[in-house]
């Protein structure tokens, strides 16, 4: 198993970092999906970070590694459920609002603490099994004025729910794969294979027409999701090296009020963001799903507590 450095405050504000950067990123997406399709804007997004990451490695002469068998199959693992992810929850998003999406993919950082349960053995505790009935009250209480549609109908929103309930164990899978794959080899190492291999993957599925029908502001909005791809995955890569997954998992509960916060601020200066208009019972369920989050990772420092 891997241990972490035990740098709190390090490990705190890698995590703080890519809750920022995560929370602003759907409503990024979302206006680019406008003129590209989620293929195109997959594929861009993992060759800057192949780019990038790769000239950092060369500099700190760190391309060189060795993985045991099993450390390929947990690459393999990491690899293709991040790009799964990647592209599914981008798909979900052209049929969803940024805030909607985000409050969903929420489900992700819990569903890699209930793998831990399950594939490391770890306790449910006591706190956990009242942080995920939290967190699934908070979830119906978002969903309250259309729940029932969702469910009863065959509608655009509930494929696009459904895409990023996907994506959102796509990303439990990537995570815990990720977090052992940190005792062979640097997390820039693990990130730089992963965006390799997505590359690679979503280069035939690319339209390259798409790109050409950008405007200034959309290059600026795309270079943005590709910078945001390096600094996040890398801060969030490295985050897991100094502090536990728990406490990693309960910063990035906050990312859907971010997202929220986010959406309300921007949409008073460009009209290319809409808001999701939320009633009151929206608003307190997004907060219970942050709670919720929060307290399932949270629950062994509770209870020593």
């Amino acid at each position: 198993m891997h241990q972490s450095s035990g740098r709190v405050w390090l490990g705190f504000s890698l995590a703080l970092v890519t809750a920022v950067l995560w929370g602003i990123l759907p409503l990024a997406l979302k206006w680019l999906l406008s003129d590209l399709t989620p293929a195109s804007v997959t594929w861009i997004r993992f060759l800057v970070a192949t780019v990038l990451v790769s000239m950092m490695l060369l500099a700190n002469k760190q391309l060189r590694f060795r993985l045991t068998p099993k450390g390929w199959i947990l690459l393999a693992i990491a690899a293709a459920g991040l790009l799964l992810n990647y592209i599914l929850y981008l798909s979900g998003l052209s049929y969803l609002s940024a805030e909607t999406a985000q409050v969903l993919i929420q489900l992700a950082p819990f569903l890699m603490m209930l793998g831990a349960v399950v594939i490391f053995k770890e306790p449910l505790l006591l706190w956990q099994k009242f942080g995920a009935v939290v967190l699934l009250v908070g979830l119906l209480l978002f969903f309250n004025d259309r729940l029932l549609t969702l469910l009863l109908e065959a509608s655009e929103q509930s494929f696009g729910l459904l895409l990023v309930l996907v994506a959102a164990f796509s990303w439990a899978a990537y995570a815990l794969a990720q977090k052992q794959l940190l005792m062979q080899l640097k997390s820039q190492q693990v990130m730089w294979l992963i965006y390799l291999a997505g590359a690679i993957s979503f280069l035939p599925a690319t339209e390259f027409s798409g790109f050409s029908q950008l405007n200034s502001w959309q290059w600026a909005v795309l270079a943005f999701c590709c910078m945001n791809t390096v600094i996040a995955y890398g801060a969030f890569a490295e985050a897991l090296q100094h502090w536990q997954a728990s406490n990693v998992s309960a910063v990035l509960a906050i990312t859907p009020l971010l997202t929220i916060a986010f959406a309300q601020i921007l949409s008073l200066y460009t009209p290319a963001i809409v808001t999701e208009d939320l009633n009151a019972w929206a608003w307190l369920g997004a907060v219970l799903v942050v709670l919720g989050s929060a307290m399932t990772a949270l629950a062994p420092m509770l209870r020593r507590r």
